[in-house]
């Protein structure tokens, strides 16, 4: 016996505490992980698609290390704050957006041995957690006294408002097939077949919410460079602007994982009866199908021009919103009939 497992023993909280803080390093590691990669990934997918190289300097003709430097430039740059801004809120606010971002990966179930935790409400806590970023946005455009921050701030509190409740009707009817609110439960029921199946307008609209509350492009009005320079942190720099980049991929991060959760049947295998669910390798159906949601969220961003702001608002309010409820009538209609 080492005197590790000597002192676990003799103080069952310390090793309580040992297993908290390395599941918590864990998930940071792996959001910070795929942050770094992401971001170069996008740079090298919209070159391709535009018709350059994109990064190929740092680190060799590939540019591996491009996201490294420009993470050691964020932290060397001069941290500055406008001289009227409210500065306990200008100081909060980047944090207040970035923590409920690694707060949702909690509930995410990669596999069914890798999760870090299995919450019977697991939906119901990512859809609450995700809401508190827009709180953070709010207050970095109220705080740093400047009427672009301002516009911007307020412009995706319209904006996440409005497309979280087409998102979260969109998923009624998941809820109404599984009768449950745990990721894990979704991901079993989807053994035969995946719900993009089953809930192809869900699917559709749950993407194009999903989109909005990301705030990518087409849906990236609040930090719209051409109208308001850069939103909501316009007056950010250094680490602090790091924090609001971070917060935006690691919700990428999570928001392609709960659609491979969802809708995609996690770690089940595309063809039932192929094997890989019996060898032990669901995490190589996970990460194909999730490697592929994200490849569609870079995609869309070098396809689409920006909306503008009313075309935004009656989008989401006269055509998403609708077609979710009629489609949990129908969902409720096709579940008391044929299952």
């Amino acid at each position: 016996m080492t005197w590790i497992d000597s002192v676990l023993q003799s103080q069952p909280g310390w090793g309580n505490m040992a297993i908290f803080l390395s599941l918590g390093v864990a998930m940071l590691g792996i959001g910070l992980g795929f942050v770094t990669f992401a971001i170069l990934a996008e740079r090298k997918v919209m070159g391709f698609m535009q018709l350059r190289h994109g990064p190929n300097r740092v680190g060799g003709r590939f540019g591996l290390l491009q996201s490294v430097a420009d993470v050691l430039k964020l932290l060397i740059k001069e941290d500055t704050m406008p001289k009227q801004a409210d500065k306990p809120l200008f100081i909060l606010a980047p944090m207040i957006a970035y923590a409920p971002a690694f707060l949702v990966l909690v509930v995410i179930p990669f596999t069914p041995a890798f999760k870090f935790s299995d919450i019977g409400v697991g939906l119901l806590y990512y859809i609450a957690i995700s809401g508190i970023s827009t709180i953070g946005i709010v207050t970095a455009g109220w705080a740093s006294n400047n009427k672009y921050a301002l516009m911007g701030g307020m412009r995706a509190a319209a904006q996440m408002i409005s497309y979280e409740i087409p998102l979260v009707m969109s998923v009624v009817g998941i809820i109404l097939f599984t009768g449950s609110l745990n990721l894990y439960d979704i991901v079993v029921y989807q053994e035969h077949v995946a719900f993009v199946f089953l809930q192809p307008v869900a699917f559709i609209i749950f993407l194009i919410a999903g989109t909005a509350e990301l705030n990518r492009t087409p849906f990236d009005l609040p930090e719209a460079e051409s109208e308001l320079v850069a939103g909501y942190h316009v007056e950010y720099s250094g680490f602090r602007f790091a924090f609001f980049m971070l917060a935006e991929y690691v919700y990428l991060f999570a928001l392609s994982a709960l659609i491979t959760v969802l809708f995609l049947g996690g770690w089940n295998a595309p063809i039932p009866g192929i094997g890989l669910n019996d060898i032990g390798l669901g995490a190589v159906w996970f990460t194909m199908k999730f490697i592929v949601v994200v490849f569609f969220f870079m995609w869309l961003r070098v396809t689409f021009p920006r909306l503008r702001a009313d075309q935004l608002m009656e989008f989401g309010w006269k055509v998403l919103l609708p077609i979710a409820l009629a489609n949990i009538f129908v969902t409720a209609i096709i579940k008391e009939l044929f299952f």
